[in-house]
């Protein structure tokens, strides 16, 4: 029979894993309730020149949320021991990502998904898109949420697999305000968005899209246990489809 002594260390020692599940229930609530906020406010323009600003503040909000939330190093992806594992992972997808945009920029049936007015700016404005608008004001935050807080919250909470697909629809809903904004600058779906019909099709595509891309990143993210991989993966298909459009531009 356990002695009052033991089950008072008994009562201390269950306290910390209820308290841990409530923060990391909070703390993904927060972390999805901040996140569809920003896309309000980004939607309606109301960021105006601070937004990118605002991408950076975003980024420190969910490494606050997963400190509330006790993820620690590990459960958010940033443990150091991990990270020439994720950087192994996210190299391999980011050298094949590249060599397929390339194939696609060659064969003319798809080069016009690449032909993109964002290209059109000179090699330094390039260089900044992809090293600072890319990586540091789209990537990083969006990891840090995503496949960072939510995830890693998620997966505590939950499993792997639901956590994921969680993660992965709110990263595809994520992308909705964003292609409304800028389906007009690439020449492939902005005849197909003329009709309110085809833009809701073109805005359907993104999301259905990005939600397939999500849980790519999101194995990515649990299989090397490192937030470098799906980094490096989305830089792939954001940065290295814009160094790619602006060849097939300026040709």
């Amino acid at each position: 029979m356990p002695t009052p002594r033991a089950c008072a260390r008994s009562s201390h020692t269950s306290t910390p894993r209820r308290a841990d599940r409530a923060n990391l229930r909070r703390a993904f609530v927060a972390a999805v309730a901040i996140l569809v906020a920003y896309n309000v406010v980004r939607a309606f323009g109301v960021l105006g020149r601070f937004k990118d600003v605002a991408a950076v503040g975003l980024a420190l909000t969910m490494l606050a949320l997963a400190r509330y939330a006790g993820l620690g190093a590990s459960g958010l992806g940033l443990a150091r021991p991990d990270l020439r594992r994720g950087a192994r992972y996210g190299a391999i997808v980011l050298g094949a990502t590249t060599a397929v945009l390339v194939v696609a920029a060659a064969i003319p049936a798809t080069s016009g998904f690449l032909d993109d007015d964002r290209a059109k700016v000179s090699f330094p404005s390039l260089v900044f898109a992809v090293a600072v608008l890319t990586l540091v004001v789209t990537v990083i935050p969006e990891e840090l949420a995503f496949r960072g807080v939510l995830l890693g919250a998620g997966t505590a909470l939950w499993s792997e697999g639901p956590a994921a697909l969680v993660s992965s629809a709110l990263f595809g809903l994520w992308h909705i305000s964003p292609t409304l904004g800028t389906m007009s600058e690439n020449h492939a779906t902005a005849s197909a968005a003329t009709t309110p019909a085809g833009a809701a099709l073109v805005v359907l595509g993104s999301v259905v899209a990005t939600f397939v891309a999500g849980l790519v990143f999101c194995w990515l993210r649990l299989r090397s246990r490192s937030l470098l991989a799906p980094v490096l993966a989305h830089l792939a298909t954001n940065g290295a489809a814009l160094v790619v459009a602006w060849f097939v531009v300026r040709g």
